[in-house]
């Protein structure tokens, strides 16, 4: 078996266990071969909207669980940063499930002492901070595009044509539209300026990325739905986004688009 790699940190983000996008089986297979001495999960790991409407949990969601706690027990420490599909463990601020602290935010002092903002993004995105029901019926609606996706693909391997996400390239769209993904961007590398931080580090998305914004350090861990992605700190300091299905054999090409530092 290959060797794991070693890191400083890893972040992961949107990982949405609990629905039929989940890629539970890619994160597992990433956790394998990635191991750092602390993890951040960046929010949105467990879907308590889908899991509302309809329990769908596999045995690989409950691997993924059982990986985690099983990294706690081998001494790495773990944060948990809820996000707004996991907002209901945002009641058990400063508490620990298994070892996993669970915080609000928190502040990562990288190798090279430059501080980063941790949070999941959503306080930031004003349809899910003021219209709550247009964020659900997205929510609905990018879950059928997932659906229509898988077929979608079937069929193209079928005609010999590579892995091509629909779905994603819908969202995007409509983002790219209203300067979604730039607005958000630019509103958290401001949150960051006010905390008095180098940089920021999040999810929500679904796009990762690594840029700077001004004297802003933006990172965005991506997600594991589509893209699988994943943030890493190396053991200098160094940035890096991993995307484990473009540089996987087992994994289809990703979709996402993100830079290294």
């Amino acid at each position: 078996m290959e060797t794991p790699r070693r890191f400083r940190a890893l972040f992961i983000s949107d990982v949405h266990l609990g629905t039929r996008g989940c890629q539970a089986e890619r994160l597992l297979d990433f956790l394998r071969y990635h191991e750092a001495d602390v993890i951040y999960l960046v929010g949105d790991i467990i879907d308590g909207w889908q899991l509302k409407s309809g329990w769908n949990w596999p045995q690989a969601h409950n691997d993924v669980v059982q990986k985690l706690l099983r990294q706690c027990r081998r001494g790495v420490r773990l944060f948990y940063i809820p996000g707004n599909h996991d907002e209901f463990l945002r009641d058990y601020y400063g508490t620990h499930f298994g070892g996993i602290e669970v915080a609000e935010q928190i502040v990562h002092v990288s190798a090279d002492r430059k501080r980063y903002l941790v949070t999941h993004g959503d306080r930031f995105d004003l349809i899910v901070k003021h219209a709550r029901w247009l964020a659900l019926l997205g929510d609905h609606a990018y879950a059928f595009a997932l659906g229509v996706n898988t077929t979608f693909n079937i069929i193209r391997r079928a005609f010999g044509l590579p892995y091509w996400s629909l779905s994603q390239w819908a969202k995007f769209k409509v983002k790219k539209a209203v300067n979604y993904i730039g607005d958000f961007e630019k509103t958290l590398a401001l949150e960051a300026q006010r905390h008095k931080t180098d940089g920021v580090i999040c999810g929500h998305i679904h796009h990762a990325a690594i840029r700077d914004i001004d004297d802003i350090r933006y990172i965005n861990c991506g997600d594991w739905v589509e893209s699988c992605c994943a943030a890493v700190e190396h053991m200098d300091g160094r940035f890096e986004i991993i995307n484990w299905a473009r540089s996987h054999e087992l994994a289809e090409p990703a979709v996402a688009e993100a830079q290294a530092a």
